[in-house]
């Protein structure tokens, strides 16, 4: 069949025959060379059906065309099937943890920002790194997600509060071309020059039900561009905004949850007896129960038999044959297989979205885990930092400004994200202090991806180590942990000339 399709495509055209008419070789060559170039990627041979959906179409045709539908069924699957739930907080606490620390230069803008921490967040329930795991959580399922930002000067040390809303607040459905020459898409305001000017957001969420409340109109307002923050992850050049990161695995992961319910289902019918039995001269017609009365349990219709009961046949029936369903074979093989697919998809380790260790050792989980942390690590350095923290961190300059004044020439932060795990941790603090030694990481960056903030621990080391030395205790630990003169070391701390 491959072969005649092939056959009939590469017919030579009205063209080819004019050119064969006048020269035979030529067309003849002609014809070869078509063919050659027919065959050169079997991939685009369109002999099998396949036929692409929207073929050459934009990513902004794409994102209006289903990147709602896809939103929608993507909260469906986090919230109903527990491998993706698993899966996303899994990501989540690899990417962000206890939170993607900024590291400032100035120790008075760092006690300024840690002060701001706690009150963060404009709807006043989590601090600031409680909104960064909200923040790349909505954009995992959602695709993208909305951060607005809210001066409130009323006292506070940094007046900066973040708003942070589903995309759904943007007004999708309004576009068209303003008077002064800029364009309205999907909701987005761009210039001339194709620049983000202006967002056009709901004051409520048009999901919300019931009647709309004073002073909320249910209309989309213009918001600049400067005030709201559109984080999502550009995949594609054009990309006005971001689909949901589980696209590729929807459609899967939907079915692998109908399939086992549908298994349960049979389970179900397997734990339960059907009966054959032939009924003589003298068997009574079962009756059903509304109909019994006074009758005697022997003549209750059977129903349903549950596996493992004994039931008492009626009389007259004889020569019962019980009927038992067998189990239809590889359900587990297949399922296993389905979820590799779908971690795969996610970009999510199989073991950690499913729980599954019976495949895992040592040198495995180590490389398989070595190339999802440069995979997350990459999702770090190249989206989460410059797309959202350091937006975030000039915003907070900002209005650091509007309080006291902010230090001349003052550097945008550095950024610590969290620590690994890892299975192996005294080789990890060996290689951590190896890496000290050699002048290729600091102390303070080494605790700071432990989860620590290196003032406090200083602080802390400082004291203990005084209360030590006050106690007289400090020179037999130190001797303990290998001080070629523990004396002089005890001294030195505090502030004396070794006797």
């Amino acid at each position: 069949m491959e072969e005649k399709q092939t056959q009939r495509r590469m017919a030579p055209n009205a063209f080819d025959r004019l050119v064969g008419y006048f020269d035979p070789m030529r067309g003849l060559r002609r014809q070869v060379a078509r063919e050659l170039l027919g065959r050169a990627y079997e991939g685009a041979s369109r002999a099998d059906g396949w036929r692409v959906k929207r073929a050459g179409a934009s990513a902004g045709a794409d994102h209006q065309a289903d990147a709602r539908e896809l939103r929608v069924r993507a909260r469906s699957l986090v919230q109903n099937v527990p491998n993706i739930t698993r899966a996303v907080a899994a990501v989540l606490a690899c990417r962000v943890g206890q939170g993607i620390v900024p590291v400032w230069g100035d120790q008075g803008l760092a006690k300024r920002w840690k002060d701001w921490v706690p009150h963060a967040d404009y709807d006043g329930l989590l601090d600031f790194y409680g909104l960064e795991a909200k923040i790349e959580r909505t954009r995992d399922i959602d695709g993208a997600v909305l951060i607005r930002k809210h001066i409130q000067k009323m006292g506070a040390v940094v007046p900066l509060r973040l708003q942070v809303l589903e995309i759904d607040y943007l007004d999708v459905a309004r576009s068209g071309v303003l008077s002064g020459g800029n364009e309205i898409i999907s909701g987005i305001e761009f210039d001339r020059r194709g620049r983000r000017v202006a967002y056009y957001l709901f004051d409520r969420h048009p999901g919300d039900t019931g009647n709309w409340t004073v002073g909320r109109s249910g209309s989309s307002n213009r918001v600049p561009a400067d005030e709201v923050i559109h984080y999502f992850n550009p995949e594609r050049p054009g990309q006005q905004d971001g689909i949901t990161r589980l696209a590729p695995i929807i459609a899967k992961v939907r079915d692998l949850h109908t399939y086992s319910d549908s298994e349960l289902q049979r389970k179900q019918l397997e734990s339960r007896m059907g009966v054959l039995a032939e009924m003589d001269g003298t068997a009574q017609v079962p009756k059903l129960p509304d109909e019994l009365g006074d009758a005697q349990p022997g003549l209750m219709d059977l129903g349903d038999l549950a596996g493992g009961a004994i039931v008492g046949l009626p009389p007259g029936m004889t020569n019962p044959t019980f009927i038992e369903p067998k189990p239809v074979p590889g359900f587990e093989g297949y399922m296993k297989l389905g979820w590799k697919e779908v971690a795969a998809g996610y970009g999510c380790p199989y073991e950690l979205m499913t729980g599954d260790m019976t495949e895992v050792n040592f040198s495995s989980s180590r490389v398989r885990m070595n190339q999802f942390r440069a995979e997350v690590e990459s999702d770090q350095w190249t989206v989460v930092v410059p797309r959202m923290c350091q937006p975030i961190a000039a915003w907070w300059l900002s209005a650091c400004e509007l309080v006291a004044p902010v230090p001349a020439n003052v550097e945008m932060p550095d950024w610590s994200t969290p620590k690994w795990a890892s299975p192996n941790p005294v080789q990890d603090v060996v290689s951590d202090l190896n890496a000290i030694k050699g002048g290729l990481q600091s102390i303070s960056e080494t605790i700071r991806r432990r989860g620590y903030d290196p003032e406090l621990v200083y602080t802390e080391l400082e004291s203990d180590l005084q209360r030590l030395n006050k106690s007289g205790m400090l020179p037999l630990l130190a001797s303990l942990w290998g001080a070629k003169d523990a004396l002089e070391l005890a001294a030195q701390l505090g502030g004396k000339e070794p006797s």
